[in-house]
């Protein structure tokens, strides 16, 4: 089973590419935010724990969705390996996917890091406010928050990544088609 990670700075174009790499390489796309919509939509106990919190405006501790990507893991079939998007964002849950992982003797197979500076997460981040009706898409101070936390908490995962060799930084400029490319001849190599 193959165990990809994909991350990048908000608006680099994340989601855009999880679909073709979920696609092209029968992938389970693992999508932070989806998952915690999925588990309260079907009232399982970590659904239950996770509405609770968000009904109160609390952020969802770590654990209870790395019990919902376990579950994932284990329950999902048919698929020759996961793509998680969003998770890990920090190190601590980096080194909580690999406590999961080796439980059963896997690890994570590669790191694929889109790129972008931050002048065109500005410019990408509101273009899709005014394409998609996003409103905290909309506020430059919302996205320099956004682009602040990124910097702060995902970009030490750059290194922790580096070291294991996993990682592989892609260039996010370009056309779809293009930065697609890239994470392709990237991916074959896996």
């Amino acid at each position: 089973m193959k165990y990809y990670v994909l991350f990048g700075p908000p608006g680099a174009g994340k989601g855009t590419q999880a679909t073709a790499m979920v696609e092209k390489y029968n992938l389970h796309h693992i999508s932070t935010g989806a998952l915690l919509r999925k588990e309260i939509a079907a009232g399982t106990e970590l659904g239950l724990q996770a509405k609770a919190l968000i009904e109160k405006g609390c952020l969802v501790p770590d654990e209870v969705v790395e019990g919902m990507i376990e579950n994932e893991f284990k329950n999902v079939t048919g698929v020759d390996g996961f793509l998680l998007d969003g998770f890990p964002r920090t190190l601590p849950q980096a080194e909580a996917l690999d406590n999961i992982l080796t439980k059963t003797s896997e690890e994570v197979t590669a790191t694929v890091s889109i790129m972008i500076p931050d002048a065109m997460i500005m410019e990408r981040i509101k273009g899709r406010a005014i394409k998609e009706g996003r409103a905290d898409d909309a506020s430059e101070d919302i996205i320099n928050n956004r682009i602040a936390t990124y910097h702060n908490q995902t970009e030490p995962l750059i290194e922790y990544y580096r070291k294991t060799r996993k990682y592989h930084e892609i260039d996010g400029a370009g056309t779809i088609e293009e930065v697609r490319d890239r994470i392709f001849s990237v991916m074959d190599k896996f």
